[in-house]
C-alpha cells in the first residue's frame, strides 16, 4: 500500500507539472483527488490492514494528498499568471495614439426652460408638486368648477378612457389635490409642471400632447396686486428686466375675475414687429384669483382665504424665447435643431 501511495504521488506530479490549461489541471486534481480516485481507494483498504499499520498508513496518505494539493496550487497560479499575461499583450494601449473627442449631450430647450421656470418659483417660495397623468372626471373637471355638461369642457377636447378616466387636460387637477390635502388650511404655494393631453391636430403651433405649468398660491389676505407683482417678476427674470406686463379680462371658469397676461415686446420694446403683431405685446400665460367654489370644493373658507393661480405653456415660452416657430421641433428629435443649443 505505501508503494502503492508513492507510486499514485509520483504520477499525479507529472502530470501536473506537464499540464498547459487550468482545464487540464482541474482534470488531473479529480482524478487523483476526487471521491472517486485511486488515493480515497486505497484509504478504504485500509480497513484490511493489522491495526498497528493503519496511523502510519493514514498518515502517509494525508502526505501525499497534501503533497499533490500544493502542486496543483502551484500549477494553478503559475497558468493564471501567464493566461493574465497574454491577455495583457493583447490589450496593450497605445498611448502615443490621439484621443477621440467625447461628445457631450445638451439639455433638451424646453426642458431647459421648465428648469429656469421652476427655479424662479423656488426662489420666490413656491414648491413643485405633481400628479398623475391619467387623471378622474373629477379631478380635472368638477374640482375645477366644470360640471357635467358644463360648456366649457368644450374648449378641452379631452382623451377619455372610461366615463369616469381620462388624460389629463391641464395640470390644475394637481391644484385641487394639493388643496385637499391642506384640509382647508393654508398656506398652499406650488408649482406644477407636465404633460397635458388635448384631441388637437397637430401643426406648427399645436400638439396633442404638450407640456404646462400652472401655479397656485392660497392663504389669507391675497390680492390680485399680489398676482400682478408675481408675474411681473416673473415676466422680467425669464425676457429682460425692462419688460413690462399688461393684464387682460378674460375667463376662466375656475378662476374669477379672470386675466390674460401679456408681456411687452422683447424684440421691438413696444413699438411693433412681426413677432406682436404689431401690438408691442405677447400674450405669455393665463391667470386670475382662485374661484370661491374651487375653494369650497377643496375645504377652505372663501371668507378667510383667498388666492391666485396661473397657467402657462413651456413651448410657447421656449418659442418666445429662441425664436422658435414650430412647436413640433421640440418632439421630432432633429439633432440639427437640438445641437443649436449648445451647452453654456
Amino acid at each position: 500500500m505505501q508503494d502503492r501511495l508513492m507510486t499514485l504521488q509520483g504520477e499525479a506530479v507529472e502530470k501536473i507539472e506537464q499540464a498547459s490549461s487550468l482545464k487540464e489541471l482541474q482534470d488531473i486534481r479529480v482524478e487523483y483527488l476526487g471521491k472517486k480516485g485511486p488515493i480515497t481507494e486505497v484509504l478504504r483498504g485500509m480497513g484490511k490492514l493489522p491495526a498497528e499499520e493503519r496511523p502510519k498508513m493514514g498518515q502517509l496518505a494525508n502526505e501525499v494528498r497534501e503533497a499533490i494539493t500544493t502542486k496543483v496550487e502551484a500549477k494553478q497560479e503559475k497558468l493564471e499568471r501567464e493566461e493574465l499575461d497574454r491577455q495583457l499583450s493583447k490589450e496593450t494601449i497605445d498611448v502615443t495614439l490621439p484621443g477621440r473627442q467625447v461628445r457631450q449631450g445638451n439639455a433638451h430647450p424646453l426642458t431647459a426652460v421648465i428648469e429656469e421656470i421652476e427655479d424662479l418659483f423656488i426662489g420666490m417660495g413656491f414648491s413643485v408638486a405633481e400628479g398623475p397623468e391619467v387623471e378622474t372626471d373629477y379631478y380635472n373637471f368638477e374640482a375645477l368648477n366644470l360640471p357635467k355638461n358644463h360648456p366649457a369642457r368644450d374648449m378641452q377636447d379631452s382623451f377619455f378612457i372610461t366615463e369616469d378616466l381620462l388624460l389629463r387636460t391641464q395640470t390644475s387637477p394637481v391644484q385641487a389635490r394639493t388643496m385637499e390635502k391642506h384640509k382647508g388650511k393654508g398656506p398652499v404655494k406650488i408649482i406644477s409642471p407636465g404633460k397635458v393631453y388635448r384631441r388637437d391636430t397637430d401643426d406648427a403651433t399645436h400638439s396633442h400632447q404638450f407640456m404646462q405649468i400652472e401655479g397656485l398660491l392660497v392663504d389669507k389676505n391675497i390680492r390680485m396686486s399680489d398676482l400682478k407683482g408675481t408675474l411681473t417678476l416673473f415676466a422680467q427674470k425669464l425676457f429682460g428686466e425692462d419688460r413690462e406686463i399688461r393684464l387682460r379680462p378674460s375667463f376662466f371658469p375656475f378662476t374669477e375675475p379672470s386675466v390674460e397676461v401679456d408681456v411687452s415686446c422683447f424684440k421691438c420694446h413696444g413699438s411693433g414687429c412681426s413677432i406682436c403683431k404689431k401690438t408691442g405685446w405677447i400674450e405669455i400665460l393665463g391667470s386670475g384669483m382662485v374661484h370661491p367654489t374651487v375653494l369650497e370644493m377643496a375645504r377652505f373658507d372663501p371668507k378667510e382665504y383667498t388666492g391666485f393661480a396661473f397657467g402657462m405653456g413651456p413651448e410657447r415660452i421656449a418659442m418666445l424665447k429662441y425664436g422658435i416657430d414650430d412647436i413640433r421641433h421640440f418632439y421630432s428629435n432633429d439633432l440639427r435643431f437640438l445641437e443649436q443649443f449648445k451647452r453654456a
